[in-house]
């Protein structure tokens, strides 16, 4: 409505929502100082666009900044329209989309600017958790705005025209843009860890459309299930095949063959994302040793072991997860930790990050052993230990301390290959065999790949009701 067809920022929300459907809120609004001739300069709705619409039928909020307008700065009566919103959001129990494209903070307006700013990081913080928040970035997000995308759930970013940083590359000691752009999509989504997809305009805003119909509308209404028209017993006789790629395997166990994968270009040794079961959301962490590209060819190869990386990628997610009430799947094929001397500055405080993620969580925990297991990063990934409720394991899976032919070498120094092989032999037999594991009740049932989509969604289902109390305290420091 009105400045919502006559700029690229109302295109961009009209875009966004389903025809029509865009209202308005605060169109009259304009920047209050009048300090360096401001009030000569005319500035429609504060260069920011704020409202609610529908997304194939779900309430969401949604503001947009006019970079037409005072360059789409931030302003004390900018910031007042986004925490305005926030206000109607928590209240109604709705998500949050912005769509940034502003130059940073309103220099005419200093120490208000300042406040501005401020005010917006205090709404994002008392809504975390309690409603999803969402950020795409079209253009310039420099400088304090950068945080507002990091105090969100999901980030997006258009790959040629976004441009997100907190100090430019050329202020950087040693660096120019030429030498590493800092600020582009490549390295916000590869580097930082946060940005969950890149694309261009319109395949941003598909991306957005398709999370809200996955995510819940807050935090204690669950309204994110669906009538599934996929068949609930069906096989998944190539899911094998896919054990290296999990995004892929993934695809298979889900409705419809639909798997949402976010930050997919950071941490690629772990996998995470939503799909549905059954109608019903549930998000997934996945360890990831290959990665095929869209003609089936394979792009990158990893070596099975869980990054400091991956580990962080992980712990942010099963933390949304818990916040919001869905279910958590892992797959899990580990073999350890990896050992470079850059990840072992990062590694036991991300593992821990982790493991804390997943023993806080008391939302319905599923874990599928679908290749090695082994060793501390095997009892990481959501092993019955640090709470799985149920642990189901492939048939060739292998769970132990380490694998058997090194366990050999350990535990024999020094003797003949042929004593160490039948060492390893035995070692595999004893205790790195699935049975094994399952005997000790650390597995609860032993099953066929192709059935592991109809062992999940049996175990999701009863574990619909779980309820689960934690030692009373206000939070932990993890």
């Amino acid at each position: 409505m009105s400045n919502a067809t006559q700029s690229l920022a109302g295109t961009r929300i009209t875009s966004l929502l389903d025809a029509n459907s865009f209202v308005e809120i605060g169109k009259s609004v304009t920047a209050r100082s009048t300090d360096f001739n401001l009030t000569e300069t005319k500035a429609p709705s504060d260069g920011v666009i704020t409202g609610y619409g529908v997304i194939d039928g779900n309430l969401v909020y949604v503001y947009s900044q006019d970079a037409s307008v005072l360059n789409g700065t931030v302003g004390e009566m900018h910031a007042r329209k986004i925490t305005a919103l926030y206000d109607l959001a928590m209240k109604t129990g709705a998500p949050v989309i912005g769509l940034v494209d502003c130059a940073g903070m309103r220099l005419q307006e200093a120490t208000d600017a300042l406040e501005a700013f401020g005010s917006i990081y205090l709404k994002q913080t008392l809504a975390s958790g309690m409603i999803p928040q969402i950020t795409a970035v079209f253009g310039t997000c420099g400088g304090g705005m950068a945080i507002i995308p990091a105090l969100t759930d999901f980030t997006f970013i258009e790959s040629k025209k976004g441009k997100m940083f907190v100090n430019s590359p050329n202020a950087l000691d040693g660096n120019y843009t030429e030498k590493c752009d800092t600020s582009a999509a490549a390295f916000q989504s590869e580097e930082t860890g946060l940005v969950d997809g890149t694309g261009s305009e319109e395949e941003i805003l598909g991306q957005i459309r398709q999370l809200i119909g996955l995510l819940p509308s807050n935090f204690e209404d669950n309204d994110s299930f669906v009538e599934c028209t996929d068949d609930l017993n069906r096989t998944c006789d190539d899911i094998t095949a896919c054990a290296g790629d999990t995004s892929i395997a993934l695809s298979r166990i889900a409705d419809n063959g639909i798997f949402f994968e976010t930050k997919k270009d950071y941490g690629k040794d772990i996998v995470t994302g939503f799909l549905r079961l059954n109608g019903a959301t549930v998000g997934a962490v996945a360890n990831r040793t290959e990665v095929y590209d869209a003609e089936g060819n394979k792009a990158e190869e990893f070596d099975g072991t869980i990054s400091a990386r991956g580990a962080r990628k992980a712990a942010g997610f099963v933390k949304f997860c818990d916040a919001f009430d869905i279910p958590v799947l892992t797959l899990t094929n580990v073999t350890g930790f990896k050992a470079t001397l850059c990840s072992e500055k990062m590694i036991a405080k991300a593992v821990g990050e982790m493991i804390h993620a997943f023993a806080d969580a008391t939302v319905p925990k599923v874990n599928v052993v679908i290749g090695k297991a082994y060793g501390t990063a095997y009892v990481a990934m959501n092993s019955k230990s640090v709470g799985a409720d149920l642990v189901y394991a492939w048939d060739n899976a292998e769970i132990g301390m380490m694998d058997a032919s090194l366990a050999a070498k350990i535990m024999y120094p020094g003797e003949e290959a042929a004593v160490l092989n039948e060492k390893a032999a035995v070692y595999r037999e004893l205790q790195s065999n699935v049975e094994s594991a399952a005997a000790r009740g650390y597995v609860d049932t032993v099953i066929a790949p192709a059935d592991t989509r109809k062992y999940v969604i049996g175990a999701f289902e009863m574990l619909f009701t779980k309820r689960e109390d934690r030692p009373s305290k206000k939070h932990g420091t993890v």
